[in-house]
């Protein structure tokens, strides 16, 4: 299913080195690229990322159906509800840090769910910390390369905690029942919540409500089995086996999320399954 492109050049990816960041950040992660291709889908996760473009001082996002939206060189990628229209010249040069569920909270004055379907600058965030991180981030490379800029990167996180640098555990078990499929009156009962107190969390700590998350991490469930092995995929047996009701729902659910038919789906490569390079 992968597509023949010019993939990245140079790759650094970088756990926590703060063990008090590990809950909160899954991997820090600098990327120097060229692609062939001039525009691409980048299809929802549920998750949140930090974005700095180190090339260019502008980032840019067009999700289906919403306003086009642009921002200085650093922001936030707030949880997308569907696929979104994506530059790849935008990646020639970026250091990214893609948060655990419930991570971005810490950082936030707001609640996460502010952030849905939106990119937002990190300077409209986090005032002057935010507007002058991009340019500490090309002072670190030059000195120290990609490593240390990814430190410097660590450093800001850590200077920038609104709240104390604790995932909240409740949210935590909830995203990831709902990460394996639990229906979501189930995870209210595992938790002894209302389902009205389970949205409100889930919204204020993941940024999207417990259904909306659920359909999210199903289809990327959909897209690691998709990525897993030669051939054409058995869409009934993957329908079948993500938890949808029939192949029918899994082209509807597909059409929804990415944008595309599930045969039109044709990733840049089988590590990068959510970017679809686009022809034309």
């Amino acid at each position: 299913m992968a597509r023949a492109v010019e993939e990245a050049l140079l790759a650094v990816t970088v756990r926590p080195s703060v063990p008090v960041l590990a809950p909160l950040t899954g991997a820090l992660g600098y990327v120097e690229g060229r692609f062939a291709h001039a525009a691409e889908l980048a299809l929802p996760t549920g998750g949140v990322q930090l974005l700095v473009n180190l090339d260019q001082d502008t980032l840019s996002s067009s999700p289906a159906g919403g306003p086009h939206l642009r921002t200085g060189g650093a922001a936030l990628q707030g949880p997308y509800t569907g696929p979104a229209l994506i530059d790849p010249a935008q990646q020639r040069a970026v250091v990214w840090v893609a948060f655990r569920p419930a991570g971005p909270y810490p950082f936030l004055t707001a609640p996460v769910g502010a952030l849905c379907d939106r990119l937002v600058g990190l300077d409209e965030l986090w005032g002057t910390d935010g507007a002058v991180l991009r340019e500490r981030l090309l002072e670190a490379r030059a000195a120290g390369g990609p490593t240390a800029c990814l430190r410097e990167l660590e450093r800001a996180l850590l200077g920038r905690a609104a709240r104390p640098l604790e995932p909240d555990p409740a949210v935590r078990l909830a995203a990831a029942l709902l990460d394996r499929g639990t229906p979501v009156a189930e995870v209210a009962d595992r938790l002894g919540w209302t389902s009205r107190r389970l949205v409100r969390r889930c919204v204020e700590h993941l940024g999207l409500p417990p259904k909306r998350y659920a359909r999210v991490r199903r289809f990327q469930r959909l897209l690691r089995r998709v990525n897993t092995g030669p051939g054409t995929p058995d869409w009934a047996l993957l329908a079948a086996d993500c938890g949808y009701h029939d192949q029918a729902h899994l082209i509807h659910e597909f059409r929804a999320l990415a944008g595309i038919t599930p045969t039109a789906y044709a990733p840049r490569s089988p590590l990068a399954r959510n970017h679809v390079p686009l022809d034309g």
